[in-house]
């Protein structure tokens, strides 16, 4: 069965429940997703993922180890995770240990590790974690170019946070984090497995029942800006690592969103016989992987893309991506690449509908994005049915991804030229 959408009522808030019964395997998963709570709304960089860590530390009671053992024991998952918008909680099991594993997140939400110990433990991770980056020159690299292109908005700073920040860090910056953000109204529940939708739907109301209220706060936009700069850091490498981005002016709830992913593909999000690669790798052999996409996401857009290089050859290897996206934007696909990635794209589908971690992600990504679920089968008939001249006037249109800001990692050899 595909999956179905199902508010539950708490009290007066309604969450949205979308589950899919799958009876191919004998497991069962949860997920709850808490909207506008992820590293956009961090009040101390790094704050939501250094909250997401501590909450993989099991119980007050039990302690790490001792909560830890409790889901081996019975080969459960339940970890917690944070991206920009969004912080995940997720459980997974044996459909006969299900039942034991939401017994098991009930004690956690009831009693997480809020200990000064667990907090000293997974900041010592931390630090460790970015003293250690200071030395990953494509870390570097994708950091300076989001300073460059969203400056003074929360994407330009290190979800990770910086070593200053994780140490100021406190337990009541945690637990505030969670009672303003992890509440009814923020939720979406997904849940799928071997199981039916009566008893599910029993299990998940238990859970939300942990749950308190929480304002709502919707979600800022944050809009790249226009520089067309290059900015070189150099470091002791015998590489260039060239990470770049533009504006991109697509809305994720655009009409238009199929036209962007027929010309991302072609540009240079397939791989092999995309714009870039083939221009900057097959044709001029200045990079081993060249590579752009649009990323269009509910609080912001942008144009992107990456490529390592020889330090003699980063100013070519700059020059020739502003050449590949300025002849893009100039004379759009052709007939030949049209075709080609309307039958990659249709042709791939049924990889894409696999699991059902798939379905149950693509069904959130629907609702997410206020559509209706299994709106993606319309979405796959707009893009067979996209016309030449439809696409390229619509590449025409977004002139601001030839804007393009370069964030250039390299070695001294370029300075002895």
């Amino acid at each position: 069965m595909s999956a179905v959408l199902e508010p539950l009522k708490i009290g007066k808030t309604e969450v949205p429940f979308i589950f899919e019964e799958d009876k191919n395997l004998p497991i069962v998963s949860m997920q709850l997703i808490f909207k506008n709570s992820g590293s956009l709304t961090d009040t101390k960089d790094g704050l939501v993922k250094l909250t997401a860590k501590l909450l993989n530390e099991g119980t007050l009671k039990d302690g790490s180890v001792g909560f830890a053992t409790k889901l081996e024991s019975r080969a459960i998952t339940l970890g917690t995770h944070a991206g920009a918008e969004t912080f995940v909680i997720e459980l997974g099991a044996l459909k006969s240990e299900f039942r034991y594993g939401v017994d098991l997140l009930k004690e956690l939400l009831k009693d997480p590790n809020y200990s000064e110990e667990s907090l000293s433990k997974i900041k010592t991770q931390t630090i460790g974690s970015l003293k250690r980056k200071e030395s990953d020159f494509d870390y570097i690299s994708s950091l300076t170019l989001k300073g460059m292109i969203f400056k003074d908005t929360p994407l330009a700073k290190p979800s990770l946070g910086t070593v200053e920040s994780v140490k100021s860090i406190t337990l009541d910056d945690i637990k505030k984090h969670v009672q303003e953000h992890l509440g009814l109204e923020n939720m979406i529940v997904l849940m799928g497995g071997d199981m039916n939708q009566s008893e599910a739907s029993a299990l998940t109301k238990e859970v939300l029942l942990e749950f308190s209220t929480v304002k709502v706060n919707p979600i800022k936009t944050v809009k790249a800006v226009s520089k067309s700069v290059t900015k070189e850091t150099i470091v002791e490498s015998q590489q260039a690592y060239v990470y770049f981005g533009a504006p991109l002016n697509i809305a994720y709830d655009s009409k238009d969103r199929h036209l962007g992913k027929i010309a991302s593909f072609v540009l240079g999000s397939s791989g092999f016989g995309s714009r870039m690669m083939e221009e900057i790798r097959v044709k001029k052999g200045l990079a081993y992987s060249a590579y752009s996409r649009f990323n269009i996401n509910k609080s912001y857009s942008y144009f992107s893309g990456y490529l390592q290089t020889k330090i003699e050859s980063g100013d070519e290897a700059v020059k020739s991506v502003k050449e590949v996206v300025r002849i893009f934007l100039d004379k759009g696909v052709t007939k030949e690449e049209l075709e080609s990635a309307q039958q990659f794209i249709l042709g791939s589908e049924p990889l894409r509908n696999e699991t059902m971690s798939q379905r149950l992600g693509r069904a959130f990504q629907e609702y997410y994005t206020n559509k209706p679920l299994g709106s993606h089968v319309e979405d796959l008939k707009r893009i067979e049915a996209i016309e030449l001249d439809e696409l390229n006037a619509f590449i025409k249109q977004h002139q601001e991804i030839a804007e393009i800001s370069f964030s250039v990692v390299t070695g001294e050899m370029k300075k002895q030229k």
